[in-house]
């Protein structure tokens, strides 16, 4: 009798004779896009046991079912719920799917990978290809491990589209290197590059604006493999991406290559290319040259090469170059569009050439083309900028009579030429037009009246238009911020500062910005008596409360005047509220802690500069190497240290040489930093003067530190109280 069939089989066809009984050699084969294996284990097929009568155990299953990686096709139940897919994903095949989703799960090549990989029947070059160009976000060496264990298949051979898809995957992953490396691996598995894998290379190291690679991969597929390109489009694509990155030199010799390719010739892209090139250079005799060429060779440059001739050039502030190509397109009788007069007109408004701008633009409006606003706002910016206010305003009314309404950026180069002129109700009138028009001022457009009516001493008008500007919901103590920034860069306008904020402050128009933006501009010209009333008005205020811009700036003044004890006060302050104090701050208050002696916490305030603040003074860090040294003991290392800050322009600040006596005086004694000092004078880098300053200043230093011995000592021993008794005795008898 015939053993009975499994159930899991019933009706399901053999893939080799119909209908037979399962077994762990022949699998049941279920149809779909791909097949989906099922193996039996030994103790569920019926009579197969090991000698003994003894069932071996089950084989752990390794059943994949293609479904989970098919869109198309419902995923098995049997199986966990199908990967997420990405729109990228979908593009895949089913099979190269499952082998992305394997290398994202364990992100490296691992034995779970090649578990998963050898599952699998085979896979094809395409597969390859698919998978590798499919980039899932992984280390580049797990495209490389994929590729070779692919070759490593039996019978298996890359294609060129695995080669290349190889070439894709390294070049995005930054391996350019690698991807050059390309064509050896090819000719190493018995396969010569082709044209094609030059132009993958180069569009590469094009698209990434490598020149220099760009050069090296043409040079060394046309000498080392003999492969050049075979198309004048090739040459042009690495002619246009060496011109693009500023290398004319190395797209002029490619181009004489082109030349004398037997079966190519140059075209009239070629020839736009390189004047292209000549244009960015500047080298206009030459470029004139070129077109004679283009002309009689191939053929009449047309307008589109023209403009982008003239919009190089006009980017460039070659003028002069400009109008003679302006000349040649009006000798080889091609019109000019609108494009072509506008960059023309942009270019020469800007560089001041107004009448020659002038003249074009009449031209372009008798000849009817329709004008950009870009037009009119630099002719309203170039007369307004040499001083033509009436000529700007007249191209202005112009404008509007044409149907245009004026962007914030005309308005705001009008406003600040009236201004400029003195003409502020002019200006006043433009700013009520802009309201009238609808559009929201910013700073540049009411900086120029607020600048102007204060610098005329026109209080009450300034007055008016903060409250104009309040009344309009502005943020007018914005305004007031930049305002005083603005009106502060250029010198000698501090006491009209002053004067206008005390006027401002009876009028409730006061901020912390504002009293940070005085204080800063007052310690700049050493009025550090001015700064610091403002420093304490704003400490005792009631409504506002300084911040850690404020007490930074407190700190460097006070630190000036030279009472490092208040300074260190506000230091510790800080620390306290967790604020960190501005690298200006750290400077003046280590120079203040250096004149007043105080030696060691100067140093602890450098370790807390360099500790917080990225990029800290060069002088902090090279005290720090000044105390390494001093470890040593010997003045050597030290001298050498201050030739390296000499070399390197660096001046020999009171911090280096504080760090210089509290270094050996700490880790050696006072004689190498007398030493270190006797140098300094011989070098002539020290005065005589701070000579003798800093020798005295190395005397109290070994005081203190003897004395702080001599305590910790009396610490040690428990005899502090005894001191302090006997002090007491010694007060009360003198």
């Amino acid at each position: 009798m015939p053993p009975a069939t499994h159930t899991s089989a019933a009706g399901k066809h053999c893939f080799y004779y119909g209908h037979r009984r399962p077994s762990r050699n022949r699998p049941v084969v279920f149809g779909g896009l791909f097949t989906n294996r099922q193996t039996l284990p030994s103790s569920t097929v019926e009579g197969d046991t090991l000698s003994g009568g003894r069932q071996s155990k089950p084989r752990p299953s390794t059943t994949i079912h293609f479904r989970d990686w098919d869109p198309d096709l419902p995923s098995s139940s049997s199986s966990s719920a199908p990967p997420s897919l990405t729109d990228s994903d979908r593009r895949l095949s089913p099979l190269a799917r499952f082998i992305c989703d394997s290398l994202r799960r364990n992100h490296r090549w691992c034995p779970a990978v090649l578990s998963d990989l050898n599952k699998l029947r085979r896979v094809t070059p395409d597969i390859v290809s698919e998978v590798l160009r499919s980039r899932p976000l992984l280390p580049a060496s797990i495209y490389t491990r994929f590729f070779r264990w692919a070759g490593r298949q039996k019978g298996f051979s890359h294609t060129f589209a695995s080669y290349n898809a190889l070439a894709y995957s390294l070049s995005a992953s930054g391996l350019f290197r690698a991807a050059d490396q390309i064509p050896e691996l090819m000719l190493a598995h018995g396969k010569s590059p082709s044209e094609k894998q030059l132009e993958i290379l180069i569009r590469f190291h094009a698209d990434a604006r490598r020149p220099l690679r760009v050069f090296h991969i043409y040079q060394k597929m046309r000498t080392a493999f003999g492969v050049s390109p075979g198309r004048t489009f090739l040459y042009n694509r690495i002619i246009d991406s060496l011109v693009n990155c500023g290398r004319l030199d190395l797209a002029l010799a490619v181009y004489d290559d082109l030349r004398s390719d037997e079966g190519l010739k140059e075209d009239a892209v070629t020839f736009t290319i390189i004047c292209k090139g000549f244009c960015r250079a500047g080298r206009i005799d030459e470029l004139i040259h070129l077109l004679d060429r283009m002309r009689s060779e191939v053929c009449r440059p047309d307008l589109f090469a023209y403009t982008a001739m003239i919009k190089i050039l006009t980017a460039e502030g070659n003028l002069d170059g400009s109008l003679r190509i302006w000349d040649e397109m009006a000798k080889d009788g091609v019109e000019a569009d609108a494009m072509a007069y506008s960059t023309l007109i942009v270019g020469l408004s800007k560089a001041g050439r107004m009448e020659k701008a002038e003249k074009l633009f009449r031209a372009m409006k008798q000849k009817g083309f329709l004008i950009e606003r870009s037009v009119y706002g630099a002719l309203v910016e170039g007369y307004v900028a040499g001083g033509k206010l009436d000529s700007g305003f007249q191209i202005f009314k112009e404008m509007v009579d044409d149907g245009y309404r004026a962007d914030l950026d005309i308005y705001d180069s009008l406003i600040r030429g009236f201004c400029s002129a003195g003409r502020f109700d002019n200006a006043f009138k433009l700013f009520e037009l802009v309201i009238t028009e609808g559009i929201d001022p910013e700073f540049t457009t009411v900086s120029p009246l607020l600048v102007g009516y204060a610098d005329a001493d026109q209080i009450h008008n300034f007055f008016q238009f903060l409250d104009r500007l309040r009344g309009l919901g502005l943020p007018a103590m914005d305004f007031l911020s930049s305002f005083f920034t603005v009106f502060l860069e250029r010198g000698g306008r501090e006491v009209k500062a002053l004067k206008l904020f005390a006027e401002l402050k009876l009028k409730d128009f006061s901020s912390v910005s504002i009293y940070n933006i005085l204080i800063e501009a007052l310690h700049k010209i050493k009025e550090v008596k001015k700064a610091l009333t403002l420093f304490y008005e704003l400490k005792s205020s009631d409504h506002l409360k300084p911040d850690s811009c404020t007490y930074s700036l407190a700190i460097s003044c006070i630190s000036d005047i030279g009472d490092a004890d208040e300074a260190c006060s506000y230091f510790n302050m800080m620390k306290e509220n967790s604020w960190t104090p501005a690298v200006s701050a750290y400077v003046s208050l280590v120079r203040g802690l250096c004149v007043a002696g105080e030696i060691d916490a100067a140093m602890v305030v450098v370790r807390d500069c360099l500790g917080n603040v990225t990029g800290g003074p060069m002088e902090f860090k090279y005290s720090l190497r000044v105390v390494d040294a001093c470890r040593s003991g010997e003045p050597e290392k030290v001298v050498e240290v201050l030739n390296e800050m000499a070399e390197l322009g660096y001046p020999v600040e009171d911090v280096i040489y504080c760090a210089i006596i509290h270094g050996f005086c700490k880790h050696a004694s006072s004689g190498e930093a007398r030493t270190v000092l006797d140098v300094m004078k011989d070098r002539n880098i020290l005065s005589g003067a701070n000579f003798v300053l800093y020798e005295d200043m190395l005397n109290e230093h070994l005081k203190k530190e003897a004395a702080s011995l001599v305590i910790s000592g009396l610490k040690f021993f428990g005899l502090e109280k005894k001191l302090r008794w006997r002090t007491s005795l010694d007060d009360s008898s003198s």
